[in-house]
C-alpha cells in the first residue's frame, strides 16, 4: 500500500513539474500576424461588401485607430500608475467616435451599422480589436468567422 502511495505522489510530482517546465508558446511571427490580419480584413470586405477602395481606405483608419490605442496604453504604462476604469473608457470611447467619424466618410450608413453590430458580436469589441491568433498558432485555413 505504501508503495503504490509513493509511486502514486511520485507520478503526480513528476508531472507538476513537466507541466510547470513546459515552455510558452511562442508569439506568432510578423509573418503569421500579417497573414492573420489580411485574412480578417478579407472576412470583414465580405461581410460589409466593400469595394477594393472602401478596404484599402478601412484598413488605414482602422490600422491608425490600433496605433492610437497602443499609444494610449503606453502613454498610461510610462506614467507609473494605473489608469482608473473612467479613464480607460473615456480613452476607448475617444477612439471609438473619432473611428466612427473616420468610417462614416467611407461607408455607406448601412455599411457603417453592420459594420458596429460586428462589434458588438464580439463582446462589444470592434471587429479589428481582437488581438490575433493564439500564441504560435497558424491563422485559420477556412473562411469561417471566429
Amino acid at each position: 500500500m505504501k508503495s503504490s502511495l509513493l509511486a502514486t505522489l511520485a507520478t503526480a510530482a513528476l508531472c507538476v513539474c513537466a507541466v510547470a517546465s513546459a515552455q510558452p508558446p511562442n508569439p506568432p511571427s510578423p509573418q503569421q500576424q500579417a497573414a492573420w490580419e489580411a485574412k480578417r480584413m478579407d472576412r470583414l470586405a465580405i461581410l460589409l461588401d466593400l469595394t477594393a477602395s472602401q478596404k484599402a481606405q478601412v484598413q488605414t483608419i482602422l490600422d491608425s485607430e490600433r496605433t492610437r490605442a497602443q499609444a494610449a496604453f503606453a502613454q498610461f504604462k510610462a506614467s507609473g500608475t494605473r489608469p482608473t476604469r473612467e479613464q480607460m473608457k473615456a480613452t476607448h470611447d475617444q477612439l471609438k467616435a473619432d473611428t466612427q467619424q473616420q468610417l462614416s466618410t467611407v461607408l455607406s450608413p448601412a455599411q457603417l451599422n453592420k459594420f458596429e453590430v460586428l462589434g458588438e458580436g464580439f463582446g462589444g469589441h470592434r471587429f479589428r480589436h481582437r488581438h490575433g491568433p493564439p500564441p504560435g498558432s497558424a491563422p485559420p485555413a477556412g473562411g469561417a468567422p471566429n
